[in-house]
């Protein structure tokens, strides 16, 4: 039995881990921490877990085999190094870091302790992205040249409803924005994808960004990669699609091009498919995520020194690296239109913008 502890008890552990982990036989919930007391009891009670304490230190204590870090992401660093000093395997929330630096060291410390450290990629899963895997190696679509990976989202609303009733940012929105915007955020698992489906390290890229409220870094990316094999990778991300439509609607979908056909699939439309010489074939569609097929590798992977499909620190590294140089490209590259022209943020015809994040807050760019 593979005894876990959660760290961070928020809306992806909650929504995503937690119920993945009850339902995962081989796994027990040994113990769940939230510096919030009451929040960590309420896990404790819808999950089952067997233990929950007032005090981080306690809960390291616990003896459970693996911790799942569910903290954001500029906490990251502080708790694989304590879940290394207390020699606990890990799995951690993308993005892995708030820089390369700090992932760096992460795979210093865990490497020292003789830690496993995984990265919560969680889109490898679906049993869609494992048959685009299996149809890339077996050659379905010839050589894939050209990958089309695009998210485009409201990131739940540009608004949310203080104490009082009154509409202010959301803070999710302007925490997000400050930890990188969708690209360090979200596509880090398109990133992780294109290098898992091709088997292929990025050697060149490029992003640009698109300033739709005046943020420092870009709420809606596009990103190009080169690849070792000659394959190109377009990843499009945005959490200002339809931010303030009445009725939002995102917009999902995986393209692969080959010399022998393409592979297709779109979320709003349920449909996943592959087009090539031979014909037609309409494959069974899943959403993208799959939390519990992460959980099932997690055992095995545990269980049997043998990590197979479970991505590495090396490729939590590698997405944030290349989600970040996109986005201090991007920022280092905004067009003088843009700059002069800053976006608003608007409500009921009423400009309440601020400067969200201050200018001289980025890491340089590379």
């Amino acid at each position: 039995m593979l005894k876990l502890g959660l760290l961070g008890c928020g809306m992806i552990a909650e929504l995503g881990h937690l119920p993945a982990i009850q339902q995962t036989p081989g796994i027990v919930l040994e113990s769940v921490y939230d510096p919030r007391w009451e929040r960590s009891l309420e896990m404790q009670r819808r999950f089952n877990a067997k233990h929950a304490y007032p005090k981080e230190e306690d809960f390291w204590n616990c003896d459970f085999d693996a911790v799942i870090i569910c903290t954001p992401a500029p906490l990251h660093l502080e708790h694989v190094t304590k879940a290394a000093k207390y020699g606990k395997h890990i799995l951690c929330e993308k993005p892995l870091a708030m820089t390369v630096g700090e992932i760096e060291k992460m795979i210093e410390v865990t490497n020292a302790a003789n830690v496993k450290l995984y990265t919560g990629f969680t889109y490898r899963f679906s049993p869609s992205a494992l048959e685009i895997h299996r149809l890339v190696r077996s050659g379905a679509i010839g050589e894939v040249r050209s990958l089309r990976l695009i998210y485009l989202w409201n990131l739940h609303g540009k608004w949310q409803f203080d104490a009082s009733g009154n509409m202010i940012p959301s803070k999710l929105r302007v925490g997000r924005m400050e930890e990188g915007g969708p690209m360090v955020d979200c596509g880090v698992h398109q990133i992780d994808l294109a290098r898992w489906w091709l088997g292929s390290e990025v050697t060149s890229q490029r992003g640009i960004g698109v300033w739709v409220e005046d943020f420092e870094a870009p709420d809606h990316m596009y990103l190009h990669m080169g690849h070792e094999n000659g394959a190109h990778t377009m990843v499009e991300m945005s959490f200002s699609y339809n931010a303030v439509s009445k009725e939002p609607r995102s917009n999902f979908q995986y393209e692969l091009i080959g010399t022998d056909g393409v592979i297709r699939l779109n979320r709003e439309e349920h449909s996943f498919e592959l087009r090539n010489s031979h014909g037609t074939q309409y494959l069974p569609w899943h959403p993208e995520k799959n939390f519990r097929g992460m959980y099932n590798e997690l055992l095995f992977a545990l269980t049997n020194q043998e990590d197979r499909n479970m991505p590495l620190a090396n490729d939590g590294l590698m997405a944030t690296q290349i989600a970040r140089k996109a986005t201090n490209q991007a920022i280092a590259k905004r067009e003088t239109g843009s700059q002069k022209n800053h976006s608003k943020m608007l409500r009921a015809g009423k400009d309440v913008s601020k400067s969200l994040i201050p200018a001289d807050s980025a890491e340089p760019a590379p």
